[in-house]
C-alpha cells in the first residue's frame, strides 16, 4: 500500500465525518412532530416504484380512497400520484431519487410507496444508492416501525428499527483503499439513538407494553453498538414501569423461533442493519414478507411501504396482476392510524384479518391459480362495507 493510497482514503473518510457531523447538527435543530389535526388538508402521495410496486400500490390507494371518500369529498384529504421512481428513471438521472421526484415527495405530508429495485454490485444496473435509503435520509424518516402479530402463536411484536444511521448511513460511500482492501463505515450519533429510543418507549407506554428489548452486537462492535445500547438504556430509565432487557442480534434470531421465549418479546429497538434482517425473519411467522407492511416516521414526513422487494421476475413472467397487495394494505392501516383515522385503521385491519386468515374466500398465489390483485382489493372493500353495516 502506498502513501498516496492511504492519503486518498483518509481524505474520503474526512469528508464522510464532516457530512455526518452536519447531519447530526441538523437533527438537533429539528422542531416537533406534525400535528395532522391542525392541517387544512392532508396530502397523501402515491408513489408506485417499479416491478410489482405500481400494481400493489395502486390497489392499496384504491382501498384508501374508498375508506377516506368522505374526507376527500370535504377537501380534507388529497391523493397525489407521483411517478418517477422506476429503476430506468433513476438510472437516467444517475440518482437514487431524481430531483424533481424528491420535490414532489416533499410536497406531501405522508407517502404510500411501492417497492423499488436496488442495483447490486455486478448487476445490470449502475450502482446507485437505494431509493429507500435515500428517501429516509432526505425526509429524515428516522424510525422504521414494523408490527408482527400472530395471536395463536402468542406473538405480538413491534420493531423500532433506526432508519438513517448504522451500516446504511453511508452504505454506498465505502472506500476501496487498494485492490486488496475495502472499508465500509457504521455511523452512530447521540441524537439518532435517543430519538428512536424515546419513540419506542413512548409507544410501549401508550400501548401498555411492559417490555422493551434493545438488540445489538455490543460485545463485538463495541464503539457504535455500545453507544446505541447505552443511550437506549439511559432513555429506558425514564420509563420505570417498563422492563428493559438487552440481547445480541445472533441469539435474538434464535430465540424468535423458540416457542417459549418468543412470547416474552414485546417491543424491540434495533440499529439499522439488524432491524432490516430480523424483521424479515419475524414477518415469516405471519405468512412471509408479502404480508407485512412498515411505517417510516419522521417529525415532518412519514412514508408507508411493503417490506419486500419489487419482484421483477413476476413482471418478466407476465404475472404482475397476481401480485399480493396485503403488505401495502397492512402499511395502509398504519397510514390511517398515523393521520388520526384510528377507527378506520382498526376497521381495515379487521377486514384484512378476515380476508387473510379467518374467511379466506380468495387466495393469492402469485399465479393464475389464485385471485388477482384487484380482485383481492374488491374483497377487502366488500368486507369493510359489511363490517360497517
Amino acid at each position: 500500500m502506498t502513501d498516496t493510497q492511504i492519503k486518498n482514503a483518509v481524505e474520503k473518510f474526512e469528508a464522510l465525518i464532516r457530512e455526518q457531523s452536519d447531519r447530526s447538527d441538523k437533527i438537533k435543530a429539528q422542531g416537533d412532530f406534525v400535528d395532522y389535526e391542525k392541517l387544512d388538508k392532508i396530502v397523501i402521495g402515491v408513489c408506485g416504484g417499479d416491478g410489482i410496486g405500481p400494481i400493489i400500490t395502486k390497489e392499496s390507494a384504491r382501498v384508501l380512497e374508498y375508506m377516506l371518500a368522505d374526507k376527500v369529498k370535504a377537501g380534507k384529504v388529497e391523493f397525489k400520484v407521483i411517478d418517477g421512481l422506476t429503476i430506468e428513471n433513476r438510472v437516467a438521472a444517475n440518482k437514487a431519487i431524481p430531483d424533481d421526484v424528491l420535490e414532489e415527495l416533499k410536497a406531501c405530508h405522508v407517502i404510500l410507496k411501492g417497492p423499488t429495485t436496488t442495483p447490486q454490485q455486478g448487476g445490470p444496473w449502475p450502482n446507485i444508492e437505494s431509493a429507500n435509503v435515500a428517501m429516509r435520509k432526505a425526509l429524515d424518516l428516522f424510525a422504521n416501525l414494523r408490527p408482527v402479530k400472530v395471536p395463536e402463536e402468542g406473538i405480538d411484536w413491534t420493531f423500532f428499527r433506526e432508519n438513517t444511521e448504522g451500516a446504511y448511513a453511508v452504505g454506498s460511500k465505502g472506500v476501496n483503499v487498494t485492490d486488496d482492501l475495502a472499508v465500509d463505515f457504521v455511523v452512530t450519533t447521540t441524537e439518532g439513538c435517543e430519538r428512536i429510543a424515546k419513540l419506542a418507549y413512548d409507544y410501549a407506554r401508550r400501548n401498555h407494553k411492559d417490555r422493551v428489548s434493545i438488540i445489538t452486537k455490543a460485545n463485538i462492535i463495541k464503539t457504535t453498538d455500545g453507544k446505541f445500547l447505552n443511550l437506549c438504556k439511559n432513555i429506558g430509565k425514564d420509563y420505570p414501569e417498563i422492563t428493559t432487557d438487552e440481547w445480541y442480534i445472533d441469539i435474538t434470531t434464535a430465540k424468535l423461533i423458540d416457542p417459549k421465549r418468543r412470547k416474552d418479546f414485546k417491543v424491540f429497538i434495533l440499529p439499522n442493519l439488524y432491524g432490516d434482517i430480523i424483521t424479515d425473519e419475524a414477518a415469516e411467522f405471519q405468512g412471509g414478507v408479502g404480508t407485512a407492511g412498515s411505517a417510516n416516521i419522521g417529525k415532518k414526513y412519514a412514508m408507508f411501504e411493503a417490506i419486500h422487494g419489487s419482484a421483477p421476475r413476476m413482471i418478466e413472467e407476465g404475472r404482475g396482476q397476481y401480485a399480493d397487495p396485503c403488505s401495502m394494505l397492512r402499511a395502509s392501516v398504519m397510514l390511517l392510524s398515523h393521520i388520526g383515522e384510528q377507527e378506520k385503521a382498526d376497521l381495515l385491519e379487521k377486514a384484512l384479518d378476515i380476508c387473510m386468515f379467518t374467511e379466506k374466500k380468495l387466495t393469492i398465489t402469485g399465479r393464475d391459480t389464485g385471485c388477482t390483485c384487484s380482485e383481492f382489493g374488491d374483497y377487502v372493500m366488500e368486507t369493510v362495507k359489511k363490517l360497517s353495516e
